[in-house]
């Protein structure tokens, strides 16, 4: 049976009495308003899917009701029926916002299929507003998850440049969300119906990566035997994120200055220029300023794309978010999974959370999801945890008070310098440049420190320490 709210605005009784039976038999709610006015007074405070509304009535005619309907429910479909078959009359009312028009007399079965078409047109809209609404809860703002001072204050960024087009910097190590907060920017934003374009400027051919921002005409290199869009065309309304800025090449970075001054590409072996709409948001785990004295970034490309800096703090920096991360991922993947789990023991949350996470959420989704493939019960526990997690509570936390005798202040920094020491090395494995920069101390001065407090890590994790890292 079909569905749908329907109301029928007509001063003729005999009309109302018809449509009225007919409807009524097919199955539609139906309410019935015996001129204009009555109608008005309705829509007040009732919503329906569609309006039959007659154009011709004394006081207040069809148009108005028309408009009243587009007033109070702009996606309420109506359909106006006329004795005036003139193509002014109709062009007027779908002007104002009519689905379709029908002229008297006219057959109840053409009345049938209009009305079908219009529900299931107003139905469609309907869903597509739904969807669109669950692609931004789940793609916008709401997606990030925390409660720690630095993502609130990354929330309230996104709230206030949402609906600006200015280009935005994402900052942060790898694996703390920069996609996720470029998502909430475009999904937030007037651009959200719009595409969302994302690339990773690190993983394109330094050969292809032009072609690929800016797209090619046929014949313009081996292999291009067909016209092709670049990245920026196809986000045009959108947002384009360009993830690791840093991989473009000098070379192209200059076209891409241009790209963003000028809002117009122009396509590899063509002459004309093709006008783009396009947000920008750029994205780096690098030190960015380090990188422009180290040349790996143009200066005015930086200033081009630093217009609105965020910058995400890493994950060991935020440790109040721990808890309700692991929740979300843990009901998340649990249903991916198909495992009913219960939760994480207080031990096992206890490790998370003075873990320190070098990988950032990336890791830590990866841990619960192993937690779950491989634990044997609905609770995660310490033992399904990953090794290198697992290793957090070998290292003893150390407690200092103050007693009431009082305390040596340089014995106590001595053994609190030293405990560090040893957690640093442990949490690394042993690899002596690693544990100096987590302790933010030169090599030279950890050597030091390590002599100092007989600290000596095994020769093989000591030779490695020293060995030239894969880029010197």
């Amino acid at each position: 049976m079909p569905t749908g709210r329907v109301l029928v605005v007509d001063d003729e009784r005999s009309m109302r009495e018809l449509l009225g039976i007919a409807l009524t038999q097919d199955g539609y709610d139906l309410t019935l308003a015996d001129g204009g006015e009555r109608a008005i007074e309705i829509l007040k405070r009732e919503a329906f899917d569609l309006v039959i509304t007659d154009l011709r009535m004394r006081k207040v005619d069809g148009l108005a009701v028309l408009k009243a309907v587009k007033e109070t429910s702009p996606s309420t479909a109506v359909l106006v029926i006329t004795a005036f078959a003139s193509a002014e009359t109709a062009v007027q009312a779908m002007k104002v916002g009519a689905y379709d028009y029908i002229t008297k007399p006219f057959k109840l079965e053409e009345m049938r299929l209009i009305i079908g078409n219009a529900l299931e047109r107003k139905r469609l809209q309907d869903e597509n507003v739904a969807l669109k609404r669950a692609l931004r809860r789940e793609r916008g703002i709401e997606n990030l998850i925390g409660k720690s001072a630095p993502i609130l204050e990354v929330m309230e960024m996104i709230r206030k440049t949402a609906e600006s087009t200015s280009t935005v910097m994402i900052t942060g190590e790898s694996g703390t969300g920069k996609e996720l907060v470029a998502r909430a920017i475009h999904y937030e934003s007037a651009r959200r119906d719009g595409p969302f374009v994302s690339v990773n400027c690190g993983a394109i051919p330094e050969a292809l990566m032009e072609s690929e921002l800016f797209g090619h005409v046929r014949g313009s290199f081996t292999g291009a035997v067909a016209n092709a869009q670049g990245l920026f065309s196809a986000a045009d309304g959108g947002t384009l994120f360009l993830d690791e800025i840093t991989e473009i090449p000098a070379s192209l970075q200059v076209k891409l200055l241009r790209v963003l001054q000028q809002r117009e590409v122009r396509r590899v072996g063509d002459t004309k220029d093709i006008k783009v709409d396009v947000r920008v948001i750029a994205a780096s785990n690098r030190d960015l300023e380090k990188a422009v004295g180290e040349g790996l970034l143009r200066e005015d490309l930086f200033y081009r794309l630093h217009v609105i800096p965020v910058h995400l703090a890493p994950l060991r920096d935020r440790r109040d978010d721990i808890p309700v991360l692991v929740a979300h991922f843990l009901k998340k993947l649990s249903k991916e999974s198909g495992k009913d789990m219960r939760g994480i023991t207080p031990e096992a949350l206890g490790l998370l959370e003075h873990y320190h996470w070098p990988g950032n959420i990336r890791e830590l989704e990866n841990a619960i999801e192993r937690a779950i493939v491989l634990g044997g019960s609905d609770m995660v526990g310490p033992d399904a945890l990953p090794p290198s997690v697992r290793r957090t509570r070998d290292v003893p936390d150390f407690a200092i008070e103050i007693p009431d005798g009082g305390l040596d202040l340089d014995a106590t920094l001595d053994r609190l310098e030293h405990q560090l020491i040893k957690m640093a090395l442990g949490r690394t494995g042993g690899v002596q440049t690693r544990a100096a920069e987590l302790l933010r101390l030169s090599f030279r001065q950890l050597r030091y420190k390590l002599q100092k407090h007989n600290v000596r890590p095994s020769p093989d994790l000591e030779r490695a320490s020293e060995a030239p890292s894969p880029g010197s």
